[in-house]
């Protein structure tokens, strides 16, 4: 079996005004890191119901490869509504199927095979599949010397000082955002310093092989023990940003296991993600221009 880039965690349809959206943040990481041409599968869990049928047909079409389970929950949804103002506004439905993800011998087989994993915080809310994802990274051989990638994708409240503070134990990269920052350096008192002696000290502390903070129009970061990169943000006509932070997630790991270095890795993060923002949806089809290093 030939060593996997996994994503583990959510699947969930975004029910938008103009009708229904796959969304999940594994899901859009495993595809486009298939389109760099290594394989990858999206980990997590559906109901048996139409929903689920659904999404899982949209995999097949995607030619995502995937372990997820049907278990007796609903498939997850997220009613997403939007403001006179155009804002939107999200209810992410609770004990739904990807909260129940079950630790499987064919998921251990595959945590066995794993060269690199993507997990975030918003899957961990609840304890099942908070455990399945602990028992799936323990799992990883240590000879493997995989990149376990923790996105802490901060959603709704659903996380805890606790939660992180694991999951950044747990990891060796850690992604996070300028907000997201914010909020962590609440929560851990770090102290009132820039943002790089912030990203430098949850780098130390943690003993990460990168840290990438992604600023949104401000650029992005990617600090290791022995370099900083900085690359601002392109400027290009946006369609929409969904699934473009992932897309950037996805081109930088696909990158490092693939021999570059974090500077082109980070480059061909940014070229894709802002790529990925010219297009409508989470999963547009890279032009192979990007997918070549």
């Amino acid at each position: 079996m030939s060593k996997k880039t996994v994503g583990i965690g959510e699947a969930l349809w975004d029910m938008l005004p103009d009708g229904k959206k796959i969304g999940g943040a594994p899901a859009n990481f495993a595809y486009h890191v298939g389109q760099f041409g290594l394989d990858s599968v999206a980990v997590s869990a559906v109901g048996d119901d139409s929903l689920g049928r659904e999404l899982l047909d949209n995999f097949d079409a995607r030619k995502i490869n995937y372990q997820v389970a049907v278990v007796p929950y609903p498939t997850g949804t997220v009613q997403v509504e939007v403001d006179a103002a155009g804002i939107p506004s999200y209810d992410i439905k609770e004990n739904v199927a990807w909260d129940n993800i079950p630790f499987t011998p064919e998921l251990e087989e595959l945590a066995r095979n794993t060269a690199a994993v993507c997990f975030g915080s918003l899957a961990q809310r609840n304890v099942v599949s908070r455990q399945t994802i602990a028992h799936f990274l323990d799992s990883i051989p240590a000879s493997n010397d995989a990149l376990i990638v923790f996105d802490i994708n901060l959603r709704q409240g659903f996380f805890t000082k606790d939660l992180i503070e694991e999951s950044m134990k747990r990891c060796n990269i850690l992604k996070i955002n300028d907000e997201e920052l914010v909020e962590v350096s609440r929560l851990f008192g770090l102290p009132g310093i820039d943002l790089e002696e912030k990203c430098r000290v949850i780098l130390a502390s943690y003993n990460l092989k990168a840290l990438i903070l992604t600023c949104g129009v401000n650029g992005s970061y990617v600090f290791t023990p022995g370099e900083m990169s900085y690359l601002p943000t392109p400027t290009v006509a946006v369609a929409d940003t969904v699934g473009a932070g992932d897309s950037f997630t996805a081109a930088f790991i696909a990158s490092l296991l693939q021999g570059a270095s974090v500077r082109r890795a980070h480059e061909k993060a940014v070229e894709t993600s802002a790529f990925v923002c010219t297009q409508h949806g989470a999963m547009p089809i890279l032009p192979p221009s990007l997918t070549r290093l």
